[in-house]
């Protein structure tokens, strides 16, 4: 097949996560010519028309979407698969729909709890430009974490993103002071100290499939530390985070039950959104051995030193077996 592979265009003021792509395209593009496919290469940015015309004069079989953001913001992400609806192209992943309703975190923890699916509670959005009204009868817990509303890659996750629950009437003030931070919009999400776990799903001919749980294990962290994927633990190779929040996939017997649970929510909320592909899900565990959802990621990473890839070998799956299994979930669907 002739495939397109497509990503967000970068710029030489481009953050680290936001580069990441061009890893990510390097090894797609390399697994599907392994495969066998004829691929080209596109940025695609804010000039839509230029992009639409040049997938007009010359349409790939399919195109391979890698689009994380737009102009460097996530909000964006969702335009790019609009316009291959429009033009009848199929491309790989979620659609534009499930993109849109799943990295807007307020929009996607909505639909979490109308269908009564455990995520923390959380208040906001606000935008920055006013203080956000936090209600009185708001829960206080032990503490808040902040949180962009859009952007991913854990932006703006720091020390400086938790509040104290028993100053929770400072609320809005910190929401406004920290929107500009975090893209524009942010929210408050009730923290859930314990354990963290993410659980990766990949479609194949039988519907989607749970790849092997991973577990992020916090080696070395002191009490004053947040246990937490922050940006210098994804993106920082000189910081103390980056080297001491490995993954794990063995687990003891005792932890069947829980797996097993994470396990049926994390097909509960593919089903939920629509999901198609290839996508994430990211857990916090309490004191109590409670699941709370915190994400649903339609479009994960897909570097190969990334988690999605990390399941997939625990699988036994190498990264082009990966790669076609994706482009073959895109074909089964066609052309809507």
């Amino acid at each position: 097949m002739h495939i397109a592979v497509v990503h967000n265009a970068i710029s030489p003021e481009s953050t680290a996560d936001e580069q990441d792509v061009l890893v990510q395209a390097d090894a797609v593009e390399a697994a599907l010519r392994q495969c066998g496919h004829d691929t080209r290469r596109l940025a695609c940015d804010l000039n839509l028309a230029d992009v639409r015309q040049d997938l007009s004069e010359d349409p790939p079989d399919l195109v391979f979407n890698l689009v994380e953001s737009l102009a460097g913001t996530g909000r964006l992400l969702h335009l790019f698969p609009g316009v291959l609806d429009a033009l009848r192209i199929p491309y790989t992943g979620a659609s534009a729909e499930a993109l849109f309703l799943t990295s807007n975190k307020i929009l996607a923890k909505g639909w979490l709890a109308a269908a009564n699916m455990p995520t923390p509670a959380w208040a906001g959005p606000c935008d920055g430009r006013r203080v956000c009204d936090v209600p009185q009868t708001l829960l206080r817990p032990e503490r808040w974490i902040i949180k962009s509303v859009w952007e991913h890659a854990s932006i703006g996750l720091d020390a400086n993103a938790f509040l104290d629950g028993t100053l929770t009437e400072r609320l809005p003030a910190l929401l406004a002071q920290r929107a500009p931070l975090l893209g524009g919009t942010c929210f408050a999400e009730a923290f859930i100290e314990g354990r963290e776990f993410n659980l990766s799903l990949l479609e194949d001919a039988d519907g989607p499939r749970v790849l092997p749980p991973a577990e992020i294990v916090f080696e070395g962290f002191d009490e004053n530390q947040p246990r937490i994927v922050d940006y210098r633990a994804k993106w920082d190779e000189n910081a103390f985070e980056y080297h001491h929040t490995p993954r794990r996939f063995d687990f003891d017997p005792a932890d069947k039950s829980l797996l097993d649970h994470l396990k049926t929510l994390a097909l509960q909320c593919w089903h939920l959104f629509g999901i198609s592909g290839y996508a994430r899900v990211d857990f916090r565990v309490d004191a109590h051995n409670r699941p709370w959802i915190l994400e649903v990621n339609a479009n994960p990473c897909l570097s190969p030193d990334a988690g999605f890839a990390a399941a997939a070998a625990q699988a036994g799956m190498a990264y082009p077996q990966v790669i076609a299994c994706i482009v073959q979930a895109c074909s089964r669907r066609g052309v809507l």
